[in-house]
């Protein structure tokens, strides 16, 4: 994206309009989130432990008892279902499985016309689901539009247009004057129209799913952290709690980035953290004097890539651009605030619409993502087929959870699927390297990122790494 990065990019009013803003997730920060479920004080027993209560989890939870009604099926969550990634993201709900069909392409090019219909397939069953299980999360298939700041941006729309039609996906190239006509901004050339996408309030899908999950005799338990498994025994696997030991026949892992209880999956994910800000309600005059009358959302097509979207009562979220790998991959609360990302974010939607750059902004925060070497998801089990795992979904995710969870349960049943047979799900992402040649590593590729849309040209070392099959995107 051209504008500059720079907190003293000579729009002074933007400070100001951080001046007030609640540190917490604007998704969470609501009368009607639940309160919390009694933590796990008890020894127990579960023919499946689910260790995770965000969308893989509940997903893979509510999906058990749909194979199964009579399954005794137990979700274990550290904090409260949805506190973590599940309601802290934008809400963008994408069909893709391989976060976005260039990236599928590259790497699976043999495989990719399944896993396009198999993610379509996915989503019809992820909106049809909702319906069955009277999720009210606001999902409605508004449509995204991809945007572009530079030439090259601009061809590389083109060149995705082209790729969607030769593999089915719906698409549309918008020169300026189309793209003006559902966004304006002085910032924007043109853009990408991609009807199949959906939005859908992050939060209200994880207290729904938790909802539907507890309505269909899943037993969940809060504030409760595992930080143990033992699966040397023959018969149940053992998880240890501060407070209780739980015997399962099977577990399934849905832990994002937190501890994965398995040693082999340590170097398959880092933590990414991402960060965002939503606007104070704003008018009809306000929304349309920068053009957007729809309720698509909106991506501009950087490698250092914003998001944005309408809310429900009408503000904006604006987020994305810069994606943090602490040094040794450090999980922590504290680090969801990061002041100097959320001065750049303002100051970047003070230069994308100037018509708007005094708006105040009501909410701002960070979440960690879990992100692999190929950007997408991976599942496999371990321990004899009684541990499952479903992990790496970095920032196209959302849908994906639900196929992540169907094939975690395909594998702990043994079932030989469609799904399973995939290559994606057959192979392990290449692990990331040791510190401290992990952190360099990462900080060389978001350099070169950044070089690459300044200037449109890849360097040797983001090259080298198309060449290997590694990488690092936000």
């Amino acid at each position: 994206m051209s504008v500059s990065t720079s907190a003293g990019s000579g729009h002074g009013t933007h400070r100001a309009t951080l001046s007030r803003t609640a540190t917490e997730p604007y998704w969470l920060d609501r009368p009607e989130r639940p309160a919390a479920l009694p933590r796990l004080t008890a020894d127990t027993t579960a023919g499946l432990a689910v260790v995770g209560g965000g969308y893989t989890g509940l997903w893979t939870a509510l999906l058990a008892k749909r194979r199964d009604p009579g399954r005794d099926v137990l979700v274990i969550e550290a904090g409260t279902c949805g506190h973590a990634a599940s309601g802290r993201n934008g809400g963008f709900c994408s069909p893709s499985l391989t976060h976005g069909l260039a990236n599928g392409a590259t790497r699976w090019p043999d495989e990719i016309d399944t896993l396009q219909r198999l993610g379509s397939a996915n989503l019809d069953a992820f909106e049809r689901d909702l319906d069955t299980q009277g999720v009210d999360c606001g999902f409605a298939r508004t449509g995204k539009i991809s945007v572009a700041a530079t030439p090259w941006q601009a061809e590389a729309l083109r060149e995705a247009a082209a790729l969607g039609a030769r593999h089915g996906e719906r698409s549309r190239f918008l020169p300026r004057d189309a793209l003006r006509d559902l966004i304006d901004s002085p910032v924007w050339t043109a853009g990408l129209w991609q009807p199949d996408y959906a939005l859908l309030d992050p939060a209200r899908l994880v207290w729904g799913l938790r909802t539907a999950c507890l309505e269909r005799g899943v037993r969940i338990a809060e504030r409760t952290e595992v930080t143990g498994l033992d699966a040397r025994r023959t018969g149940r696997v053992r998880l240890t709690t501060p407070y209780a030991e739980v015997a399962a026949e099977q577990i399934a892992l849905a832990t994002n980035v937190f501890p994965p209880l398995l040693r082999r999956l340590g170097a398959s994910v880092v933590p990414v953290y991402d960060y965002a800000l939503t606007t104070v309600p704003l008018t009809g005059e306000q929304l349309a004097a920068v053009g957007w009358a729809g309720d698509h959302g909106i991506t501009d097509a950087g490698n250092q890539f914003h998001y944005l979207r309408k809310t429900a009562d009408r503000r904006i979220l604006w987020g994305g651009y810069d994606a943090v790998y602490p040094f040794g991959g450090r999980v922590d609360e504290a680090l969801t605030q990061r002041p100097a990302t959320f001065d750049t974010l303002a100051a970047q939607f003070a230069e994308t619409f100037p018509a708007l750059a005094d708006v105040p902004f009501s909410h701002a925060w960070g979440g960690v993502i879990d992100s692999t070497t190929r950007f997408c998801m991976f599942a496999g089990t371990a321990s004899g087929g009684r541990v499952g795992y479903a992990l790496g979904f970095t920032g196209l995710g959302v849908g994906a959870t639900r196929f992540g969870a169907e094939v975690m349960l395909d594998l702990l049943e043994g079932r030989a699927t469609e799904r399973t047979s995939l290559r994606m799900i057959r192979r392990r992402p290449l692990p990331f390297p040791p510190e401290p040649v992990r952190y360099l590593g990462i900080q060389a590729t978001r350099w070169s990122m950044a070089r690459e849309d300044l200037h449109g040209r890849r360097n040797l070392w983001l090259r080298t790494l198309d060449r290997l099959g590694l990488g690092f995107d936000s």
